[in-house]
């Protein structure tokens, strides 16, 4: 529920809302991703003071509120119509969306290390793996219910319907949150354990930290536009709800099918790899507008992003003493939202000249290759550093 909060209603639904509130507020490219910039630029900045929040609070009392302030910040949306209120509004959503994610990462990498214990006492050895890829994949959730839920509001014949859907996926963000209090009553990060907290070395992870920020700077491209340019093929309504729907699906998926590569490799095998397939998903519908290599983009899309994401969080479990894995996770989480912030605003800018929205989504699968590369110089550190 945390992702579904925090990403799949936070963040990924504003592509839907896009295309309705482009036409209606009279954007540019460069001002609709210049919107998704403004909620990395938040991402960032609460990616940067969590350590503190963390250091006093326990990670699940962090995790609610931050999803709770994503809650109301989307209602928010709905309220205003100035595009500096609106940069504003997507900035706060992206600082609480920081908080939900990463303590929701750090609560469940300390499940993974439970699940590893398990593992090592006769179960499977994917279940740490698998732990990780369930979190992550909760995105899907959000992803699903916000295409479910937008384009019937803004789809109604009232001036600025687009307002009605922030209210709706505000519903939802409160009922994901009344959900997760609920059923984590019992899983709580001591506040001990901050006493003996390491700090995270960045030079040991340099290769997987640059590949992570390519990947930060790719598929958020994809992820800001990919309505649009569905829109700009002219693929009809139930197509476009169906495409997310696939991708949502398949986010969740991605919990079983990359389980056990989370858990055997120890260095930036798995990163390479996803970055790889993203890449190759980036393009599929810049290659043919038929209707099966846009719904192959988007099952592979879904299939792979958020394993990327988890990927990072095995790296740090694998090669750090749980003692630095907050550290290690925030590390990750920094160069991700830099990415975040520079990709929306360069394709939107690539978009607005020759070539269109296709030009800038083959600059996000070149981005993508080159994270590949870089990821495959990651090599495993030793667990005790």
């Amino acid at each position: 529920m945390a992702t579904a909060v925090s990403l799949g209603l936070g963040r990924f639904s504003y592509a839907l809302l896009l295309p309705p509130m482009r036409a209606d507020l009279g954007w540019s490219y460069l001002t609709a991703g210049a919107m998704n910039t403004a909620n990395a630029a938040g991402y960032l900045l609460g990616a940067l003071v969590l350590p503190r929040l963390l250091a006093r609070f326990e990670a699940r009392r962090v995790l609610l509120a931050g999803s709770a302030g994503t809650a109301l910040l989307l209602a928010a949306h709905g309220l205003v119509l100035d595009d500096a209120a609106l940069l504003l509004l997507r900035t706060l959503a992206g600082v609480a969306s920081a908080a939900t994610f990463v303590s929701g990462a750090l609560l469940a990498a300390r499940l993974a290390s439970d699940a590893s214990l398990q593992a090592a006492a006769g179960a499977s050895r994917a279940s740490a793996g698998l732990v990780l890829g369930i979190y992550y994949g909760g995105t899907g959730v959000g992803i699903i219910a916000s295409a479910l839920l937008v384009p019937p509001m803004v789809a109604r014949p009232v001036l600025h319907a687009w307002q009605s859907a922030w209210f709706a996926l505000a519903v939802a963000a409160l009922a994901a949150t009344a959900l997760a209090a609920s059923m984590t009553r019992g899983l709580e990060a001591s506040r001990n354990a901050s006493a003996a907290r390491r700090a995270f070395r960045w030079a040991p992870f340099a290769c997987a930290l640059a590949a992570y920020l390519m990947f930060g700077l790719g598929y958020i491209g994809y992820m800001t536009f990919v309505i649009t340019l569905l829109r700009e093929l002219q693929l009809d309504e139930a197509q476009v709800v169906g495409f997310y729907v696939v991708l949502g699906l398949c986010v969740i998926a991605s919990s079983w099918l990359w389980a056990g590569l989370l858990q055997h490799f120890r260095g930036g095998e798995s990163l390479a790899l996803l970055n790889a397939l993203l890449a190759l998903a980036t393009l599929l519908p810049v290659l043919s507008a038929h209707p099966l290599a846009v719904f192959g983009s988007g099952a592979l899309f879904g299939a792979v992003f958020l394993s990327v994401v988890a990927s990072t969080t095995a790296l740090v479990r694998h090669n750090l003493p749980a003692a630095a894995w907050a550290g290690g996770i925030g590390a990750f989480t920094i160069v991700f939202a830099v990415g975040q912030i520079v990709g929306p605003s360069l394709v939107g800018w690539v978009a607005d000249g020759a070539g269109g929205l296709a030009r800038g989504f083959v600059v996000s699968a070149a981005v993508l290759a080159l994270g590949a590369l870089l990821a495959w110089r990651q090599r495993p550190l030793s667990a005790t550093m």
